[in-house]
C-alpha cells in the first residue's frame, strides 16, 4: 500500500511531469481535485477506481477530512493511491497536510512535485518572476485573508519595501484590501500588477495594469478567480513577452468526435494552438469476436493482387492478426497495396509497406478514379475495412471488372462518453466547433446530441474532412462552415485557424 501525492500542474496537460504519469498509469486508485485537468484521467489503467473530490467555489464534494480518510481506508485496502491535485501539492494545496494523516496512519507516502501555477501562469502570460534587471527575489503569498480581522498576518510593510516580485494565491475577493494594503505600507500606487485567469489553460487570460489601477481594471475586465495577482516591475515584460495569448485558436472550444484511439493528433494539434479541445468519441472501435475469417483470408493471400486499405485501424487490426498467425509484412508477397491516404500510407510504411497507389482525392471515390485507371479487370483485390461501411469502393471496383473480396477486421459501436459535458458547454458557450472525421461520427453524434437540441446553437461551427462526411452532415439539416480542400487532419487544423479567429 502506498500514497502518491501528485502535483497536476496549473492545467496545461503537457506540464504534467513523467513520474506523475507514469504512477497514474499503474495507480489502483485516482483521487482527484477539481483544478486537476481531466485529460489526465486518460492515463488511468483499466479498472482503475476514479474518485471526484474536488472544492469549486465553497462547494465541497468531500470535506478536507474526509479526503484524509479517504486515502487512508483505500491504502489500507492495500492499493496504490494517486492523489492527483492542481499544480504543486505542497504550495498552497494542503499536500502537506494529507502526507501528515499518512503518516499519523502508518501509510507509506510519497510527493510528486508539479509546477505550481504561480510559476506557470505569469510565464505563460510573459511575465518572468525574477530578472537581473528587475527582481532577484519572489515571495508566494496566499491572499485569502478575511478583511474583517483585526490583524492581518502578512507584514504587509516589509512586502511594500521589499524588491521583490509578489505573486498572491487566492486573492481575487481580496484585491481591493490588496491594494490598499500595499499602498498604505509605502508601496508605489504606479506600481506595475497583474493578473492572470486560467494560466496555462485554453481559458488564459491576463491583463496588466498598476497596483493601484488593478482591483478597477481587473472589475471593468471581468476577472474573477481562480486569478494570480503579480506585483512587481517584472510585469512590464508581459507586453513582449506575452507568447502564449498570441496562439491562434485560444479560447476556442473544439469538439474531437473521432474515436479515441484515432484522435491523437488532431487534439495534440489543436491543444498546440491553444484551443479547449473536448474529446467527445462517438464511435468505439472494437475487435471482433470472430477473427477465423481473417486469418482464413490471410492464409490466402498469395490468391490476391492488390490489398485496399480504406483507414489506419483497418492496418492496425489486419497487423495484429498477422501477429497472431506469427506472420509478418513478408506475407503480402506479390500483392500490391493501395492506401485511401496520407495518414493510412504513413502506418503501412511503419509496417514496412511502401503504397504502390495513393490517390489525388482522399475518399473511396479517389481510390476507385485512380484504380480503374491503373486497369482492374481480372484483378483480385483484398479489401480489409470496418464491419460496416460505405458500398462505393467495392461496387464500382467489382463493375471495373475486378473480383473485390471484403473482409472486416474490426467493428465501430456508438461511444456516449463525455455527452453531459458537451451539452454544458454548449449551454455556457464555450464550444465554438464541432469537427467530424467521417460519415459514422455524424450520424453517431446526432444519436447521442438531437438535432433538435444543437439548433439552439446556431454560432456553432461544424467542420468536416471532406465531401462525403459533408453530404451527411447536411442531411440532418445543417451546413458545414469549413472543411479544407486536402481532406487530411494537418488540412483541417489549418482551416480551423482560419476560420476560427482568436477570441
Amino acid at each position: 500500500m502506498k500514497v502518491y501525492l501528485i502535483g497536476a500542474g496549473p492545467g496545461d496537460p503537457g506540464l504534467l511531469t513523467i513520474k506523475g504519469r507514469d504512477v497514474l498509469k499503474r495507480a489502483d486508485v485516482i483521487v482527484y481535485d477539481y483544478l486537476a485537468n481531466d485529460a489526465f484521467l486518460n492515463y488511468a489503467k483499466p479498472g482503475a477506481e476514479i474518485i471526484y473530490v474536488g472544492k469549486k467555489g465553497g462547494d465541497h464534494t468531500l470535506s478536507q477530512e474526509g479526503i484524509n480518510k479517504l486515502i487512508v481506508d483505500k491504502a489500507k485496502e492495500g492499493k496504490v493511491v494517486a492523489r492527483l491535485k492542481g499544480g504543486d501539492p505542497y504550495v498552497f494545496g494542503r499536500g502537506g497536510e494529507e502526507a501528515e494523516e499518512l503518516l499519523d496512519a502508518g501509510v507509506e507516502f510519497e510527493e510528486v512535485p508539479g509546477i505550481t501555477s504561480a510559476v506557470a501562469g505569469p510565464a505563460y502570460a510573459g511575465i518572468p518572476l525574477t530578472h537581473r534587471s528587475y527582481s532577484s527575489s519572489v515571495s508566494f503569498i496566499t491572499g485569502h485573508e478575511d478583511p474583517t480581522k483585526p490583524e492581518s498576518a502578512h507584514n504587509w510593510k516589509a512586502l511594500a519595501e521589499s524588491a521583490s516580485t509578489l505573486v498572491f494565491f487566492m486573492g481575487m475577493k481580496n484585491l481591493p484590501e490588496i491594494s490598499r494594503k500595499l499602498i498604505e505600507a509605502g508601496m508605489d500606487p504606479d506600481t506595475p500588477a497583474a493578473l492572470v485567469r486560467w494560466g496555462t489553460t485554453s481559458r488564459h487570460r491576463s491583463l496588466a495594469a498598476t497596483i493601484g489601477t488593478l482591483p478597477e481594471e481587473g472589475k471593468k475586465a471581468g476577472f474573477s478567480s481562480p486569478s494570480l495577482i503579480v506585483v512587481g516591475h517584472v510585469v512590464k515584460l508581459r507586453d513582449s513577452l506575452n507568447w502564449f495569448e498570441q496562439l491562434p485558436l485560444l479560447g476556442k472550444g473544439v469538439v474531437v468526435t473521432r474515436a479515441r484511439e484515432q484522435a491523437s493528433g488532431l487534439a495534440s494539434s489543436l491543444t498546440d494552438l491553444g484551443a479547449e479541445v473536448i474529446q467527445f468519441p462517438t464511435i468505439l472501435i472494437r475487435p471482433l469476436e470472430d477473427y477465423a475469417p481473417v486469418h482464413d483470408a490471410i492464409r490466402r493471400l498469395p490468391e490476391y493482387d492488390w490489398l485496399v486499405f480504406t483507414s489506419v485501424n483497418g492496418v492496425k487490426h489486419f497487423w495484429q492478426q498477422l501477429a497472431e498467425l506469427k506472420l509478418d509484412s513478408r506475407a503480402l508477397g506479390k500483392a500490391k497495396v493501395a492506401a485511401i491516404g496520407p495518414a493510412t500510407a504513413d502506418i503501412l510504411r511503419e509496417k514496412g509497406i511502401e503504397p504502390d497507389f495513393i490517390p489525388e482525392k482522399y475518399v473511396a471515390e479517389g481510390v476507385v478514379k485512380g484504380m480503374i485507371e491503373l486497369g482492374m479487370d481480372g484483378s483480385k483485390i483484398l479489401l480489409p475495412r470496418a464491419k460496416v461501411a460505405r458500398e462505393v469502393l467495392p461496387e464500382e471496383l467489382v463493375r471495373a471488372g475486378a473480383q473485390v473480396d471484403i473482409l472486416p477486421v474490426y467493428e465501430t459501436v456508438p461511444g456516449d462518453a463525455n455527452r453531459q459535458t458537451v451539452l454544458d458547454m454548449l449551454e455556457e458557450g464555450r464550444i465554438h466547433c464541432i469537427t467530424f472525421g467521417s460519415s459514422s461520427t455524424v450520424d453517431n453524434f446526432f444519436l447521442l446530441v438531437e438535432p433538435e437540441v444543437m439548433r439552439q446553437y446556431e454560432k456553432v461551427h461544424m467542420a468536416c474532412i471532406g465531401p462525403v462526411t459533408r453530404k451527411t452532415l447536411e442531411r440532418y439539416g445543417f451546413a458545414c462552415t469549413i472543411q479544407p480542400e486536402d481532406y487530411t487532419i494537418p488540412a483541417l487544423v489549418d482551416e480551423l485557424v482560419v476560420q476560427l479567429p482568436k477570441a
